[in-house]
């Protein structure tokens, strides 16, 4: 008898669990990528500095890593709605 009393506890626990999880999903998923867009932009703007000829040069490769940085963001979005509603 107790170890169902246990095991309702536990399944009416599963949505606390679930919003946990994809509120940590979503907040690393949402701050690595913000860094890495920020150190992405950070050098771009360096480089820029150091060498103002090569800005055409390098906008394109920043603009497209900065893109793959998003996805990774987007990614820990999707997942999150997947945890939080699946």
């Amino acid at each position: 008898m107790a170890t169902e009393a246990v095991a309702g506890a536990a399944v009416d626990m599963l949505p606390a669990f679930k919003t946990m999880a994809a509120g940590a999903t979503i907040t690393l998923g949402g701050v690595f990528p913000a860094l890495a867009i920020a150190k992405i932009a950070s050098k771009a703007m360096e480089s820029i500095g150091r060498n103002p000829e090569a800005a055409g040069a390098i906008f394109v490769p920043m603009i497209l890593t900065v893109a793959f940085a998003e996805a990774i963001a987007i990614y820990a979005f999707v997942m999150a709605l997947i945890l939080k509603f699946v």
